[in-house]
């Protein structure tokens, strides 16, 4: 126990609801790129079997146990064939943009349901307090973690998102020479991964960002409801 915990970041206590919420917040995330490639023309995932809400098509398994022990990682990434679009560019960039939004929206509903359930009396009601512990961890992790995969899936790196909206963007040359780069990807994040330093101005600050916009949309909520 004391070899798991010096080497998995997450609390072991709380691991099943990391867990959890990986398997929702990355399976929601792929399926909206591949459902979006397919509504614009190009048919590459859905025929690859990659446009459902089934979990065990869409886990990297290195992006998983990263996300584990590193606090980021990233599921397997939608194929896309930009040539099926009319507008390849201007579509190619709302297909990468939808899954990261998808997790900003799945943050929300969170911050919504868990605002909802003071308003509603039922935390109040609630006598078990193991239940509540769960539900506190539950819906505390789901919420800044989708934040945080909102945030961390907009990085100009590869293979995320943020890269992917670059390249659509850039004008061909310069395409041309970031897709030169993509192999170097997995080693930044290994670095990123092994050096505190770079870790410090990288992951750390976008969990501090995920932290103040789940407090955000819960002060909101809580407004709403009247709390």
């Amino acid at each position: 126990m004391d070899f798991l915990e010096s080497i998995i970041r997450i609390p072991l206590e709380q691991l099943p609801f990391w867990l959890v919420t990986i398997l929702i917040a990355f399976t929601v995330h792929e399926f909206a790129h591949a459902y979006f490639a397919n509504k614009f023309g190009d048919p590459t995932a859905r025929l690859l079997g990659r446009m459902t809400l089934n979990p065990a098509v869409h886990f990297d398994l290195f992006g998983i146990i990263l996300l584990v022990i590193a606090g980021f990682g990233w599921a397997r990434p939608v194929p896309v064939n930009r040539e099926n679009f009319s507008r390849p560019r201007l579509m190619g960039v709302i297909v990468s943009a939808v899954g990261p939004i998808s997790n900003l929206l799945l943050g929300i509903l969170g911050s919504l349901i868990y605002a909802a359930l003071f308003a509603t009396g039922v935390m109040d009601s609630i006598s078990n307090e193991r239940l509540l512990q769960a539900i506190y961890w539950f819906f505390g992790i789901f919420i800044q973690l989708n934040f945080f995969l909102f945030l961390f899936n907009l990085l100009p790196l590869p293979p995320l998102d943020g890269y992917r909206i670059v390249e659509d963007l850039a004008p061909r040359p310069i395409r041309g020479r970031l897709q030169q780069y993509e192999q170097w990807g997995m080693f930044i994040f290994l670095l990123i991964l092994f050096i505190p330093g770079l870790r410090a101005y990288t992951i750390t600050p976008l969990y501090n960002w995920a932290d103040q916009m789940t407090l955000g949309f819960y002060r909101f909520f809580a407004v709403i409801f009247g709390l």
